[in-house]
């Protein structure tokens, strides 16, 4: 028999994680390479360029911790629980894992164009660091929110 509450719920979680894994695999790969490119011009900002290259990888990061936290609340249902998983929550999580794996994504790449362009700055001998993460910060915002979010469509405990 096919449950498709679960299936719905599984969808989600895919989403949740592979959004946000994919996200900030290519928001670690633009920052990293422009920061390759900008040490050949000032190899002393590598540790600060390194912190900024490193800032798109939280939102994978959220992403698992949602992934993680639904994935016991679900599992919490398996055997004779099942039957109580109902499509409801599975439409949830499976919202959850939209809002989570898209905005993570979206956030996760935005994030590093910030980051990018405080990395060719710094190269370039501008004091920019400490500016670039505060606005480095506001894409991050969205991705909080949306991690934040999944805890409301948490099934219930069992």
């Amino acid at each position: 028999m096919v449950n498709l509450a679960l299936i719905l719920a599984y969808v989600g979680l895919g989403i949740m994680l592979a959004g946000s894994g994919m996200g900030s695999a290519v928001g670690v790969v633009m920052a990293g390479n422009c920061t390759i490119a900008g040490l050949k011009k000032n190899p002393d900002m590598f540790g600060k360029a390194m912190i900024l290259s490193a800032l798109p990888a939280t939102q994978g990061l959220y992403g698992f911790a949602g992934f993680f936290l639904m994935y016991n609340r679900i599992k919490a249902y398996s055997g004779p629980l099942m039957a109580n998983f109902t499509i409801n929550m599975g439409g949830a999580v499976l919202a959850a894992g939209l809002g989570l794996g898209l905005v993570g994504y979206l956030s996760a790449i935005r994030q590093a164009a910030i980051c990018s362009n405080g990395v060719n700055e710094m190269s370039n001998g501008q004091d920019v660091f400490g500016k670039t993460m505060i606005l480095a910060v506001f894409p991050e915002l969205y991705a909080i929110l949306s991690f934040a979010a999944t805890f409301l469509c948490l099934p219930p405990a069992v």
